[in-house]
C-alpha cells in the first residue's frame, strides 16, 4: 500500500517519465498494473524479447516482431492517444548514443497534456540523458520491513513443513533475529531467495546459516566496487586479551543492531604489525553476528581521473546495501596517506570518505586498522569521525599464555602438556603472529625427528626468532609512547 501511495503522488504531479531502478521487476510491474486499474488507464509492457503487450494479459499488439524494435514502440507511444502507462523494461541500452530514442521520449514528455501517456523505464540501473531530467521523476520500491521479512520466513517454513510430512523447521528466537537483521536492505524477491536457501537446505535456521546468507546476499547485490566478502569471521574466544575492547563492544551491541540514533560508528585499532588487529576485526563481526566486508585500498586507486573516488563511492554504497555489517579498512594509512605523488587523489578519497562517514544513515560499523598513526590525516582520527581509538599493544604475559593455548589447540596439541608460563616469559616482546610462527617452527623441528612437539622445540624456535620489537625497536617504542596518553588500551 505504501508503494502504491508513493507512486500515485508522482502520477498526480503529472510527470511524464518515471524511472524505477529495481531488480524485482515482477513486483514493479504488478504495482504499475494495479495503479493503472485504479486510475482507469490502459497499461502496456514492452521488452526486447516480447515486444509490446497489453499488461496483465500477455497479449501482443500488432505484429510482435515489429514492436520489438525500440524505435517502433516509442513512435507508437508518441502517436497513440492515451491515457496509458507504458512500462519499458531494460530500455537503458537504447538510450546510450541513440539520439533518436532520446528525442522520441522528449516528444512524449512534451505531449503529456495532449496524449496523456506516461512512460515508466524499469531497469536494474538506469541513467537518463541530461535533456530528459526536467521531465523525469525517480521512484524506488520500498524494501521489506522486519515484519514482512518475518512473514516471509514463516511462509517458507510452512511450505517446507507441508513438503516434509508436517515436521517443523528448527530455529530459535536469537537466530531468527540475526537472520532478519541480515536480510534488511534487499528486495522482496532477493529476500525470498535467501530465506528459501536457509530453510530448505536442512529444515533448520541455525547460527551456521548466517554467514552463508550474508555471502549470498553479497553475491546477489553484484555491485561494482572493490569490496571483498570475508566468509571466515572469528570468535572472541580465539582472541587473547583485549578485555577493554570486548566490554566496549558488549555495551554497544544492542544500540548498533537496533540502529538507534546514537549507535556507534566505528573504531580505529592502532598497533604494531602482527599484534592481532586483523583478527580482532574478524572477531567483532563474529561477536555481533554480522557480515564482514574488507575494503581493499590497493585496488581502489585507478590511473584515470575520478575513477578512484568512484570506486570508493561504489564500495560504500555496497556496504550500505549490506547493512548491518562491519566494514574493515585494513592498514588505512596506505590508502589515505598524503605523502608521495598521489596527494591530490588521496585528498579526494579522504574527502569522499569523511563525507560518507558524516552522512551515512545505515548501520555500517567501521573497523579501521593502522600501524602508523603519523601517516593518518588528523581529520580522520578526531573525535566524532570514529567513536574510539584502541591501542593493541604487545601482549603481556597472561595474554601470551592464552595465545599459546589458542594456537596449540588449533593444531590439536594439548596445551596442558606444555609449560605455558615458561614459554610466555621467554616470548616477552613477541606479537601474537610471532608466537604462532614459533609453534609452526617447533612442529617442523619435531616432525624432522618424527616425534611430538616438546617445550624444548618451542624454546629453540623462540631463540631463532627476532621479534619486530627488536628489529624495529625505535618505531615500536615511538608508537607505544604516542598511544600511552592518546588511545584507550584494548
Amino acid at each position: 500500500m505504501a508503494d502504491t501511495k508513493d507512486f500515485h503522488l508522482i502520477l498526480d504531479a503529472g510527470i511524464p517519465l518515471i524511472v524505477v531502478e529495481s531488480s524485482d521487476e515482477p513486483r514493479v510491474l504488478a504495482l504499475l498494473l494495479n495503479s493503472a486499474i485504479q486510475r482507469r488507464m490502459s497499461y502496456y509492457e514492452w521488452s526486447a524479447t516480447q515486444g509490446l503487450r497489453l499488461g496483465g494479459f500477455g497479449e501482443s499488439l500488432r505484429d510482435q516482431q515489429q514492436m520489438r524494435d525500440p524505435e517502433d514502440v516509442l513512435k507508437h507511444i508518441a502517436q497513440t492517444p492515451g491515457p496509458a502507462i507504458y512500462a519499458l523494461c531494460d530500455f537503458h541500452p537504447y538510450l546510450d548514443k541513440e539520439p533518436l530514442h532520446v528525442r522520441y521520449l522528449k516528444d512524449i514528455a512534451q505531449q503529456r497534456e495532449a496524449l496523456g501517456n506516461i512512460v515508466v523505464l524499469v531497469s536494474h540501473q538506469l541513467k537518463l540523458p541530461a535533456e530528459l531530467g526536467r521531465f523525469t521523476a525517480s521512484f524506488a520500491m520500498r524494501l521489506p520491513s522486519d515484519d514482512e521479512l518475518m512473514g516471509m520466513v514463516r511462509k517458507q517454513a510452512q511450505v517446507w513443513s507441508e513438503q516434509n510430512g508436517g515436521r517443523k523447521v528448527r530455529t530459535d528466537s536469537e537466530t531468527l533475529r540475526k537472520l532478519i537483521a541480515n536480510l534488511r536492505g534487499i528486495s522482496h524477491a532477493e529476500a525470498q531467495i535467501l530465506i528459501r536457501h536457509a530453510v530448505h537446505t536442512d529444515g533448520a535456521i541455525t547460527e551456521s546459516d548466517i554467514p552463508e546468507v550474508n555471502r549470498l546476499k553479497f553475491d546477489l547485490l553484484d555491485a561494482e566496487g572493490v569490496l571483498h566478502f570475508e566468509y571466515d569471521t572469528e570468535r572472541f574466544a580465539n582472541v587473547a586479551g583485549l578485555n577493554n575492547l570486548k566490554q566496549w563492544l558488549a555495551l554497544r551491541e544492542k544500540s548498533f543492531l537496533d540502529n538507534q540514533e546514537d549507535r556507534p560508528r566505528g573504531v580505529l585499532l592502532l598497533g604494531v604489525q602482527g599484534g592481532g588487529k586483523s583478527l580482532t576485526a574478524k572477531a567483532i563481526a563474529g561477536f555481533w553476528g554480522l557480515p564482514l566486508l574488507r575494503l581493499d585500498f590497493g585496488a581502489l586507486y585507478n590511473k584515470y581521473f575520478g575513477e578512484s573516488e568512484r570506486n570508493l563511492r561504489n564500495s560504500l554504497r555496497q556496504a550500505e546495501m549490506m547493512a548491518p555489517c562491519v566494514l574493515w579498512m585494513d592498514e588505512i594509512e596506505k590508502g589515505l596517506s598524503t605523502a608521495g605523488t598521489e596527494t591530490a587523489t588521496s585528498q579526494r578519497i579522504l574527502g569522499t570518505l569523511l563525507t560518507w562517514m558524516a552522512e551515512n544513515p545505515t548501520p555500517v560499523f567501521i573497523v579501521a586498522t593502522s600501524n602508523d598513526i603519523a601517516a593518518l590525516p588528523p581529520e580522520l582520527v578526531r573525535k566524532g569521525r570514529l567513536d574510539e581509538i584502541f591501542f593493541v599493544d604487545l601482549p603481556d604475559a597472561v595474554a601470551r599464555e592464552e595465545i599459546f593455548r589458542i594456537h596449540l589447540g588449533k593444531r590439536h596439541l594439548d596445551a596442558s602438556r606444555y609449560s605455558l608460563q615458561m614459554l610466555a616469559d621467554a616470548t616477552d616482546g613477541f606479537t601474537g603472529a610471532e608466537i604462532e610462527q614459533v609453534i609452526v617452527s617447533a612442529r617442523y623441528l619435531a616432525a624432522a625427528r618424527n616425534e611430538d612437539v616438546r617445550d624444548q622445540d618451542l624454546l629453540q624456535a623462540v631463540e631463532r626468532t627476532y621479534p619486530l620489537s627488536v628489529l624495529h625497536a625505535e618505531a615500536v617504542h615511538s608508537l607505544r609512547a604516542w598511544a600511552r596518553d592518546r588511545a584507550v588500551p584494548a
